[in-house]
């Protein structure tokens, strides 16, 4: 099945194989929900730490070389980072700054509007490159390692319209995550802006995923080259891979909130703890393909996977079942 979008077709095939994903964070969510209100001292110090390691990963996607800890530094202590450029330094508390304007914005009414986009836009450009910060894009571009041609520039602001239209409305009755997907991948493909296009799509995909009441998905910098090879498969019309990150980068977050949640707890443990139990009846290459693909109950931190053994016994007794 196909749907259409601008110049675009839309396969929807891919959601037969995320199904049991979606609606694993969906009772996440729920449980969250349920659990209203958190501590408030408690969710604002996620909230900045989240902030932190968002601005820190989308940075580092785009080649920013500060660290975790220098990005913290330089947040929370408002220090400069002695071998580090200063555009590194305006590209950190730019995007700290457009989490900001993104929390004001967020409430179950927001809908996604241009000038929203524009306004991220010149943040997180600001005094780096002042001249084209907020602006739409009057020439072409090319994009070093990417297997299409961003559109005439002529048919940008109409695309993004079109875009913005098509997320307002979810005429195909998406699921947030997945609306989020698409959205990220079409907006690339325009490619709106001369620079920061990547920046600006990752803080607006989370505006609309904080609009219906998700926390913020982070795409880990570890996971760079498998995001850019996602990205080259949704420009090929396969979004499934594409789908799978944001939908395991929404499930890390939520696995982050529900730890506030004392009735939600789960005692998560490295991949390659939890295989060596004698109950476990799968190796660590099989476990690990299970949370790749969203098979179990997992989420990255840095390099390594972690997961419960409890889910990971879940999965097997229900094939055992099959």
């Amino acid at each position: 099945m196909e749907k259409k979008l601008g110049m675009w077709q839309l396969k929807t095939d891919f959601l037969a194989e995320v199904t049991e994903f979606i609606e694993r964070i969906s009772e996440k969510k729920t449980a969250i929900d349920k659990a209203r209100p958190l501590p408030t001292m408690a969710i604002e110090r996620l909230k900045e730490e989240l902030a932190i390691e968002w601005t820190y990963n989308s940075n580092s996607i785009e080649g920013n070389t500060l660290s975790l800890n220098e990005t913290r530094v330089v947040l929370e202590e408002g220090m400069t980072i002695g071998g580090k450029s200063l555009r590194e330094h305006f590209e950190t508390l730019n995007h700290h700054k457009a989490i900001g304007y993104i929390q004001n914005l967020v409430s179950p009414e927001y809908e996604l509007r241009a000038i929203d986009l524009l306004n991220l836009h010149e943040i997180v450009i600001k005094n780096i490159d002042d001249d084209f910060s907020g602006r739409i894009r009057t020439g072409t571009v090319r994009i070093m390692g990417a297997n299409f041609t961003p559109p005439n520039p002529n048919l940008v602001s109409d695309l993004l319209d079109e875009l913005i239209v098509y997320v307002n409305s979810n005429p195909d009755g998406l699921h947030p995550t997945i609306l989020a997907t698409v959205f990220h991948h079409r907006f690339v493909w325009i490619h709106p802006f001369f620079d920061g296009n990547g920046r600006t799509v990752r803080l607006a995909m989370n505006l609309i995923l904080q609009k219906f009441g998700f926390p913020p998905a982070i795409i880990l910098k570890n996971d760079r080259k498998k995001y850019y090879s996602a990205l080259n498969n949704a420009n090929k019309g396969d979004y499934q891979k594409l789908a799978l990150m944001m939908l395991q980068a929404t499930e890390r977050s939520l696995n982050i909130y529900l730890n506030l949640v004392p009735s939600a707890y789960q005692n998560y443990e490295l991949l390659s703890n939890i295989v060596k139990e004698e109950e476990v009846p799968y190796g660590m290459e099989y476990v690990s393909y299970l949370a790749r693909n969203g098979k179990i109950n997992a989420y990255k931190e840095g390099r390594n996977w972690l997961s419960t053994k409890e889910d990971v016994l879940a999965y097997a007794k229900a094939q055992n079942k099959k």
